[in-house]
């Protein structure tokens, strides 16, 4: 047999080995529902009681230990007889002016100390910088005695000013703007300065508006916990027109007994600002973590 009668035929390809059928993973899809079921079993769990206070506002005075998710016959009795027997709308303005007056003078001086303690170096700043911590450690009730000397002998008590002058600092904000800003490139704020920038300017052009989440977070904090306060008013406070939300609260609440409905009723107006202050500023608190 010749060469050229011979015929060449192909070699067929080894069939590959059959592979192990793979065990199904769960779907994503499944495990974003479970996440989302566990948050919404939460939301309802920590709401409830906010849900409980407005329908408690709502129930007239001799249905309002009934355990119904809504009352059968629902009254606004409670919040006309919340206003009309303490002066609960000037109460709830004197709260605003003292909780966004604390809020606005802690930021500021907040953010004065902690670029000075991120940005230079100077004798003693890391001690100074723990003795600022450590003041945070210190309970507001330790000197309370000494601040309402202090508040007494410049004659500011039954007024406003003594409810704000103790909180002119805070060492939260110094701390929690001050871990901030050192995370902050300094390779920016080297180039502002060559350009001639100030540090004035580096701080509140630079600075400050990159710090929106932290600032707002920090807020909504001061904010909250200054709206909230309930001693140092109270030791402060002669009259119910000087006075605050939390003392007004209070004042439904006797020896004789605990008026309950319209106790939930300002309870109710007292919570009112908090929702839309975290309202407003919740979008800038998010920001930082990427959350919208």
């Amino acid at each position: 047999m010749t060469t050229d009668a011979m015929t060449l035929t192909p070699a067929r390809p080894l069939p590959k080995p059959a592979r192990r059928p793979r065990k199904a993973k769960p779907s994503r899809s499944w495990n974003t529902a479970a996440g989302h079921l566990v948050m919404v079993v939460l939301a309802i769990f920590c709401l409830f009681p906010v849900y409980w206070m407005i329908v408690s506002s709502l129930r007239p005075a001799n249905a309002i230990f009934e355990t119904t998710l809504w009352p059968s016959t629902a009254s606004l009795d409670n919040y006309s007889y919340a206003l009309k027997a303490i002066p609960i709308l000037r109460m709830l303005v004197n709260t605003l002016v003292v909780a966004a007056t604390v809020t606005v003078v802690q930021l500021f001086t907040g953010l004065l100390a902690a670029y000075a303690f991120a940005r230079w170096r100077f004798p003693c700043d890391k001690l100074i910088y723990t003795l600022i911590a450590l003041t945070w450690l210190v309970p507001f009730q330790v000197v309370m005695i000494p601040n309402y000397l202090l508040v007494a002998n410049l004659g500011l008590l039954d007024n406003l000013l003594a409810l704000i002058l103790p909180h002119f600092a805070a060492a939260l904000a110094i701390l929690m703007l001050a871990q901030s800003m050192r995370s902050f490139p300094r390779e920016v704020l080297e180039a502002a300065r060559m350009d001639g920038a100030r540090s004035w300017r580096i701080l509140w052009e630079i600075v400050t508006p990159n710090l929106r989440g932290t600032i707002a977070s920090l807020a909504i904090l001061i904010f909250i916990s200054t709206w909230n306060e309930y001693f140092w008013p109270l030791l402060l406070s002669r009259s119910p027109q000087n006075s605050v939300v939390q003392i007004g609260i209070q004042m439904f609440m006797s020896s004789e007994g605990t008026q309950w409905g319209p106790l939930m009723a300002a309870s109710t107006l007292a919570s009112l600002p908090i929702l839309v202050i975290y309202v407003v500023l919740q979008r800038q608190a998010f920001m930082k973590s990427g959350i919208r």
